[in-house]
C-alpha cells in the first residue's frame, strides 16, 4: 500500500555480454490509460548488483512496449525473467497540452527529436582542435578544426 511504483521485470532471460546500453522486453504495452504517463526508475538493489537502469519517461501517447535501459560496467551477466530491476511510477498529466507535441505512437527512445552527436575535448590554454581523418580509396586527408571557438562557425583549416 505504501509503494511509490509498480515493479517492473523482464520479460525474458537477458543475457548482457558487453558494456552496451541493452533495451530488455518488459512484456507490458502503452498506453497506460486515463492519461497516466510515468517515470521508469532502477531499484536501489538493481544498482548495488553493479546493473544501472537509465531512466525514461513512458509518455501518455505511448502504444509500443515499455523497454528498461540497462547498463553494466561488468559484463557478462545473466539477468533472469522476473527480476524486479525497475519500479514503474505513474503520474497523472496535466489536461492542458503541451505546444509543439508530436504524436509518439509506437515510436520511442529519442523519437521527437533530431539525433545530437557531440564531440568533446578537454579545453586547456591551447586553441581547441580536433583531428578528423578521411580516407577515400587509397586516398587519405587529415583535416584539422578549431572548436568551441564561441563563434557560430567551426573553423577547418
Amino acid at each position: 500500500a505504501g509503494s511509490a511504483g509498480l515493479d517492473v521485470a523482464p520479460a525474458t532471460d537477458v543475457a548482457l555480454a558487453d558494456t552496451t546500453v541493452h533495451l530488455i522486453p518488459t512484456g507490458i504495452w502503452g498506453p497506460l490509460g486515463d492519461g497516466r504517463a510515468a517515470l521508469l526508475l532502477g531499484q536501489s538493489s538493481t544498482t548495488i548488483q553493479r546493473l544501472f537502469v537509465l531512466p525514461g519517461i513512458i509518455d501518455a501517447d505511448y502504444t509500443s512496449e515499455i523497454k528498461i535501459m540497462l547498463w553494466t560496467p561488468t559484463p557478462p551477466c545473466i539477468i533472469k525473467m522476473g527480476s524486479r530491476l525497475t519500479q514503474l511510477i505513474p503520474f497523472q498529466m496535466s489536461n492542458k497540452p503541451c505546444r509543439n507535441t508530436a504524436y509518439r505512437g509506437s515510436r520511442g527512445f529519442g523519437s521527437t527529436g533530431s539525433p545530437l552527436v557531440s564531440w568533446v575535448q578537454q579545453i586547456s590554454d591551447q586553441r581547441p582542435t580536433l583531428r578528423c581523418t578521411l580516407k577515400w580509396g587509397g586516398h587519405k586527408t587529415v583535416l584539422t578544426g578549431m572548436i568551441d571557438t564561441r563563434a557560430d562557425v567551426t573553423v577547418i583549416s
